[in-house]
């Protein structure tokens, strides 16, 4: 039997340190990390790594039911692939655990809450979009990676990895930059080996 941690973040700019510590001060021996959105399970190589890894008996602890997602169907279905390898799950904060029928119950819940909010949260980002459009100062978001760079190093050979790893981002950030480039100017280069 086993505690392994999940932590996740949505965005790189975004700190994993503080929930790393907590889930190593609550005896996590494995502890995967990821900076990718939780609102859907795409692109969320680490949590799906972890849940091919648990055994039965194992623990899969996350510090809040955000972190393992933001999707009422998508946290119930990795709590379902859990119990199929007769693992659990237990959410610190607040202290949820599946190891009862109550504790599933409760997790329920938590997730049609976090769903909700996500909800909510867009709706505001909306509102204040519309707002500054309306008002003239609406500018778009920043950009988050250098895309000549990006662009430059794919153009040179370097695989997606290199390049993720040089810019600090994920790989799925990569490989959407590039498609929507090829897409809207039909740019043709081939990236290298993915290493």
């Amino acid at each position: 039997m086993a505690r392994i941690g999940y932590a996740r973040v949505s965005t790189i700019d975004q700190d994993l340190d503080t929930q790393l510590a907590r889930l190593k001060a609550e005896g996590c021996g494995v502890i995967r990390s990821e900076k990718v959105s939780g609102g859907s399970r795409a692109g969320r190589s680490e949590l799906a790594t972890l849940i091919e890894f648990l055994r039965p008996g194992d623990e899969l602890v996350v510090t809040r039911l955000d972190r393992l997602g933001r999707d009422t169907r998508d946290v119930l279905n990795i709590v379902h692939e859990c119990d199929q390898r007769e693992a659990f799950v237990t959410v610190l904060d607040p202290h949820v655990t599946t190891r009862g029928e109550t504790g599933r119950i409760v997790m329920t819940v938590l997730g049609m809450v976090a769903q909700l909010e996500r909800r909510f949260i867009k709706e505001r980002q909306r509102e204040g979009i519309d707002r500054a459009k309306a008002e003239g100062v609406y500018r778009g978001g920043k950009r988050r990676i250098d895309r000549k760079q990006l662009f430059a190093m794919a153009n040179a050979g370097h695989g997606v990895a290199v390049i993720a790893k040089s810019l600090g981002c994920s790989r799925m950030h990569v490989y959407r930059v590039l498609a929507n480039e090829r897409e809207g100017q039909g740019v043709g280069s081939e990236l290298g080996p993915a290493g």
